[in-house]
Formats: structure tokens, sequence, C-alpha cells
């Protein structure tokens, strides 16, 4: 495909650009206070529901000019062209001449119509998978003592870790029964720390190693892999068989895994159209399944595809990853607000906000477009954020009361408990008073961000010294799920998925390429050899890298 496939014109000479410049002058002097009270019905205009999530958006700062100038704005960058785009298998990562197609990994098995051998494919690795899970599950999966397997160490880094990490966390709630207690654990710091303190805790006969790799070359992860394989040998000898029991391999590439010793019949596939940070939904997420059994993952695609189905058929102006890319156009180009935190009120999402630092900045993070002229927006914002509770005592203070503006975004589910969940009656009600405080700050934290002084009454008001004053007009974004399940957490990471690519799309970049990603790790094996003795010239480096390298090589040889 054509690099050059936005509008030839300059961004000065669009018209639904100028118009949002104008609109900006106007609202950066506006404060939402006025805004609510000029319009009673505000939230039933400034909300959606679609399935299980309610998406408010009313406490940003926009009415209905700047709403409609954005769609034109969107319209404008053909964004409606390029959704179809993106459906259709067309290689729109064009830097790395790859289709798009994370979301085909959610296709229903019945709906394969338009790619039938692509979802065959998919499926195919699925079921492969569904199927070692059972036997996991089970307890038919033996090591090569003949041991059950009891720990599960899944081996990753980047998206082969920070997805299938936050999700089985999130989800654990739905962790199943299995015929033995099943832990499931996560390693993917490069210095081996992880692995040095959890190896002290496993028996090599009833541990099972997941090497999650998209390209199987990641150095950071097989380091870790040759590690844990020198424990198990040490332990178990190097016969085939303590490979062939202990290892599954997830990887684009099957030739690779089989020469590392990674037996045929353990391997799972996925594809290079797959970008390694969407693709929990893919094998990668064998983790997910491990944790909350097959049926639970199929509710966790079933909520993706949900999300992708409302993508490409909802209008705009109710189209919930549209509105989440737009508004963070408005805030982030015409607002200057660049940072966004992510806060969500329950405590199964504390690794959300991780999560969404690699999606969107990883992404988004580019200044060429893909005329390959520098860019004419400021594109992805910093993101960042910290479960609510916690952050209330930590950062919030700067939200409340500091010089940045910063666009929130707050997560919350509606129910939280149920019966079901309780191994003794007496504990629901406390527990559910529990979420009730969880959610009555949610609610209070967004609205004294939004109102300030005004959230306050007025004879608490009349006291105050300045100090203790807010000034509030801080926008946000509310997201209720009617609970955290498989399927709401499908449909909440779609969101974000899509709404990185709406905003990929207005900027003029590819979302789908990391190439800032790829030189640092060129680079560091390049400086390996040096610190591992096997090369002595430091010429071709720069003056504090030859200066850090020799402080290495004298202390850690004393």
């Amino acid at each position: 495909m054509s690099k050059n496939t936005a509008p030839a014109e300059l961004l000065q000479d669009n018209a639904c650009y100028r118009q949002l410049q104008a609109c900006a002058e106007q609202y950066r002097q506006m404060h939402l206070n006025d805004l609510f009270a000029e319009d009673a019905e505000r939230f039933q205009k400034y909300s959606v529901q679609f399935d299980q999530l309610v998406f408010d958006y009313s406490k940003q700062r926009v009415q209905h000019t700047v709403m409609r100038s954005l769609f034109d704005f969107a319209e404008s960058r053909q964004l409606a062209d390029w959704i179809k785009r993106l459906f259709s298998g067309e290689r729109i990562n064009y830097t790395e001449q790859r289709a798009v197609m994370h979301w085909a990994l959610r296709l229903p098995e019945a709906d394969s119509q338009q790619f039938p051998g692509l979802s065959q494919q998919v499926h195919e690795q699925l079921q492969r998978m569904f199927r070692l899970v059972d036997k996991i599950h089970a307890g038919q999966y033996r090591g090569a003592t003949g041991e059950v397997i009891q720990d599960v160490v899944n081996i990753g880094v980047g998206g082969s870790d920070l997805g299938p990490q936050m999700v089985s966390h999130a989800l654990s709630d739905y962790q199943v029964h299995t015929a033995k207690p099943l832990n499931v654990h996560f390693v993917s710091t490069i210095d081996g720390s992880q692995l040095s303190e959890l190896l002290h805790q496993l028996r090599p006969e009833t541990t099972l190693f997941i090497i999650s790799s998209k390209s199987f070359g990641t150095i950071d992860t097989l380091s870790n892999a040759q590690t844990v394989r020198q424990w198990l040998e040490k332990s178990m000898g190097t016969a085939s068989c303590v490979l062939t029991s202990h290892f599954i391999g997830v990887s684009t590439k099957p030739e690779k895994m089989t020469e590392w010793g990674i037996a045929a019949e353990n391997q799972l596939l996925l594809w290079d159209w797959v970008g390694g940070r969407y693709s929990l939904w893919s094998c990668i997420g064998l983790p997910i399944a491990l944790t909350i059994g097959v049926e639970g993952f199929k509710q966790f695609l079933a909520g993706g595809h949900a999300v992708d189905q409302h993508f490409q058929q909802a209008p705009f102006e109710q189209n919930i990853p549209v509105l989440m890319g737009l508004l963070g156009v408005w805030n982030n180009n015409f607002l200057d607000i660049q940072t966004h935190a992510v806060l969500p009120y329950d405590g199964r999402l504390k690794s959300f906000a991780a999560y969404l630092q690699q999606l969107e900045m990883e992404s988004n993070g580019k200044s060429v477009q893909r005329d390959e002229q520098l860019v004419e927006l400021d594109t992805c914002p910093i993101v960042w954020g910290e479960v609510g509770p916690n952050a209330q005592h930590a950062f919030y203070q700067l939200l409340h009361q500091g010089t940045h503006s910063v666009n929130c975004d707050f997560i919350a589910p509606v129910q939280r408990y149920n019966a079901n969940q309780f191994t003794y009656a007496e504990n629901a009600d406390a527990l559910i008073e529990q979420h009730h405080l969880a959610l009555s700050n949610c609610l209070a934290q967004s609205r004294l961000l939004a109102f300030g002084n005004q959230a306050l009454s007025s004879d608490e008001l009349s006291a105050l010294p300045v100090y203790k004053q807010y000034s509030g007009n801080q926008p946000s974004t509310t997201i209720l799920l009617r609970e955290l399940s498989p399927y709401s957490l499908g449909m909440l990471i779609a969101l974000y998925e899509h709404k990185v690519f709406v905003q990929s799309v207005i900027w003029n970049i590819n979302s789908f390429d990391q190439w800032g990603v790829e030189k640092g790790k060129e680079i560091a094996s390049q400086l390996l050899p040096i610190l591992n003795g096997t090369e002595q010239d430091l010429s071709r480096l720069d003056a504090s890298t030859r200066g850090l390298i020799r402080i290495l090589l004298q202390q850690q040889g004393s």
C-alpha cells in the first residue's frame, strides 16, 4: 500500500482543524462548573451505554460545537475508511509490510465467512491450547518424573508478559478449581531477580515453563529460559524428557523453538500480523486460560469481539473507541493536556495502567507521519496511573492542587461481591460495604477534580484558607463495568486498543511498529561482548558510555 495515505493538505489548510483551534481558545477559559450550569441534561447527552459498559464523558471540557468539530475532523482524516481497512486484512503496517489483525484472534469459530482459512488457523491453535489447558487442569500433564504439574512459570517480556499478567491477576476471582492447586507465575526481568527469588520456591519435578516470544529471539526471554533449563537439568539430568515435559513454547518461529529443544507437540503458534502488545488474545494468553479456564477464555474473546463489532458499526456519536480517541486528541492537541492518568477503583486492576503504558506509548509514541514527514501534531500523551485508593494517598495531591492539567480515566465495576464468592456468609456485608467505599471515593474524586470548590458546601468554603481550596476543571472520563468478568475485561481492553488506532489515524502515524524499541536492544547486544570481556575496543563509544563501562569492569573485577 502507499505510505502517503493521509489527506494531502496540511493541517493549517484543514477547515475542521482550524475550527477546533477556535474552540480551544474559548474552552481554555471555560470551567466545567459553567458547562454543567448551562446544561442540566449534560450527563444524558455526553454518556454512552453499550452492553455491560457505561462511558461517561460529561466531565470532559466539551459541548456540542466541540464534539461536532471533532467528528468533522475525524471525517476529514478518513477515519471511517481506515476502520474498514483495519478489518480488511490490508497491510496497514507499511513499515513492516504486515496486516494488523489482532481482531481476527477474537472471531467466533462460526463467523469465518470473510477469512475462512485465517479463522481455521486461529481456532486450530486455540483448540490446541485449550486441550493443553484441560490436560493440566485435570492433573494429566506430568513432569519428567511422572509427578503432576503444580506450578506454571510464564517467561516473557513486554507484550508476552504485561498483558497475560495483568489479565490473570484481574480475573483471579474466576480462577478454576483444578485436580491439584495450580499456581501461575510470571518472570520478565532481564537481571534474573524475579527468577532467582522464584526458583527457591519451586520444585523442578512439578514445574512447567512457558517460553513466550513472538520472535523467539528476545535476549531477555531466552536468557531467563536458559537459566531455568540449567536449573532443571542440574536437578533431573539432561535427558530429552526433561525438555519435552517441562517446556511449552509460544512463537511465530517453530524452527527456532525446535532448535532450542522444545518438542513440536509443545509448540503453540501465532502470526506476524499480531503485534506483541496485542497478542494476549492468542496462545500468548495461555497463562490467562490456565487461570480462568477454557470457557472463561472464550468469554474473554467474546467481550473483545463485541467491541470490534461496535467499533465497526456504531456511528461516531455513539462509538466509544472513537469518542475515547477524539477526546484524547482534544485534550492533547487543543487544550495542551499532555498527560493521561488511568485510575481503576478495583485492586484487581492494579496492573492495568502499566499494561496501557505499553499499548498506548509503544503504539503512538511516534514523530514521523506515514508520508515520512515530521508530525504536525503532538502524538501520544504520557500515560500513567495506579489503583485509585493507593493513588489518593500518593499523587492525587498533584491532581487536585498542582500546576499540571491532567486528563483522567476512572474505572470501576458496579458489582463486586456476590454470595457465591464467600466461604463465610458473615464476610459478605463487610466486603460489599468496602466496595461501596471504593465506589464513593471514585465518584468523589472525579467530582472534586471537575468542580473544585463548588463541590464543597458554602459553610465549609467560607472558612477555608486558600491552601485548602481547589480550582477544579480537571477533565475526566468514567467507565463503569457491570462487573469485572472475563467478558467485560475483554471489552475494556479492546476499547483501548481501538482508541489507540483512532488516534493514530488523526495523527497520521503507524501504530503497529516499534523501531525505537528494536534499536535499543540492538545497541545492547553490541555492548554485551565488552562487559563479558570478549571485546576490548571502546573507541567507537561516547565518552560517557566509555567511562561507565570502565567503572563497571574495574568494580566487577575487584
